[in-house]
């Protein structure tokens, strides 16, 4: 998702602290900043009227029609909430990815500045996790606009307007691993991270300027939490093309009971597909990040993955498992031009996550790919 980046004389009026005007809180309408109702409010810049008695409210999801942000779509708006999506839709099928929700408002990017200012009133969340997430791209002008620029201004944003933010970070920031997977959010840590791609960089960028904000007491949203999402698979992912996970990639031939292609380990630590991967299945990503609005857990940045790593060998016997066949792998070297760039072992430490309070399970490959399988893939409509 990318979005022109402004005149720098406009961001700075665009996000400047607003005057007065009625804020929506997690329990209503806050009075310590409110006019009375039907005198008119104040949002960047534009005076508007208010409507009296009005208590609507709304969430925002950039990259709305996308994997994650689809499904965390799909369930809010399955549970009565009123969601607007910020996103494109292309000329495929992704626009699927949304066709069974209701949603408020789809707002082309090119407009999120003029959707956040003529309804700023109305919103009480805001979940970013537009981006720019194919870690084989190598546009970085387009990544850093997308990623890291689009990020700050909705952080601005949000921090002008006391709207709570989750944003999604990634496990790229971690690079090699080397320096291990603890979400450790402090500036000297973060520092000593070293992605492999530009798509990690532009995350890991965003991460230390956050934790700068946060460190220099800058203004920031009055609850923020960045996600740095593992390995995630699941429905609403068809549209990725080569960035969709293994599993959705390889169902089709093992529905029809032919063998799957892996990568040859060329680590002498790890075997034939005895590669290791923290898998989250995306049901439980969406689950961490309703919980997360529900419990406002302390500010920072957080892994999400289950915690535990499994070979590629579980995830696609998990598979022909779930599709009733024998799995039959055929091995092919890594090629060199990815070679020095793959990971051999990525796992999340959850310690986090679970001290700040949230206690659900997460699936296992053998849960989580059975009901990917069952729900989804098996089905006319996989869609969520």
């Amino acid at each position: 998702m990318k979005v022109p980046v402004p005149a720098r004389r406009r961001d700075l009026r665009r996000f400047a602290p607003p005057r007065r005007y009625p804020v929506l809180a997690a329990g209503g309408w806050t009075s310590d900043r409110s006019r009375p109702r039907g005198e008119g409010c104040y949002a960047v810049g534009v005076d508007f009227p208010c409507i009296p008695g009005r208590s609507s409210y709304q969430i925002v999801v950039t990259g709305g029609t996308g994997f994650i942000g689809s499904n965390l779509v799909g369930a809010l708006a399955g549970s009565g909430e009123r969601v607007s999506v910020c996103d494109t839709l292309g000329t495929g099928e992704k626009w699927r990815n949304i066709a069974k929700h209701e949603i408020d408002e789809l707002v082309d990017p090119s407009a999120l500045n003029e959707f956040l200012t003529r309804r700023a009133e109305e919103i009480s969340f805001v979940y970013h996790l537009g981006a720019v997430s194919a870690t084989t791209e190598t546009n970085a002008d387009l990544i850093a606009d997308s990623n890291f620029r689009l990020s700050q201004q909705i952080w601005r944003w949000c921090a002008a307007h006391d709207i709570p933010l989750v944003y999604a970070s990634s496990a790229a920031t971690y690079g090699d691993g080397t320096q291990g997977f603890v979400d450790s959010d402090d500036r000297g840590s973060l520092a000593r991270l070293r992605p492999l791609n530009a798509y990690g960089w532009s995350k890991l960028a965003f991460d230390r300027w956050v934790a700068r904000e946060a460190e220099e007491d800058r203004p920031t949203p009055p609850s923020w939490v960045g996600l740095k999402f593992f390995n995630v698979y699941g429905p609403n992912e068809y549209h990725k093309g080569d960035m969709r996970s293994v599993v959705t990639k390889a169902y089709p031939g093992a529905a029809s009971g032919d063998g799957v292609t892996l990568f040859r380990s060329h680590h002498p630590d790890f075997e034939d597909g005895g590669q290791m991967r923290d898998f989250v299945y995306v049901g439980d990503c969406v689950d961490v990040m309703r919980w997360i609005r529900e419990h406002r857990p302390a500010s920072g940045i957080y892994n999400v993955g289950t915690g535990r790593a499994q070979t590629w060998l579980e995830l696609m016997g998990a598979l022909y498992t779930a599709v009733g066949k024998d799995l039959s792998v055929t091995w092919v070297d890594t090629p060199p031009n990815l070679r020095e760039k793959y990971q051999y072992f990525t796992q999340a430490d959850m310690t986090k996550l679970r001290e700040a309070g949230y206690q659900r399970p997460f699936a296992s490959v053998q849960e989580g790919v059975t009901d990917y399988v069952a729900n989804f893939l098996s089905t006319e409509d996989p869609y969520r």
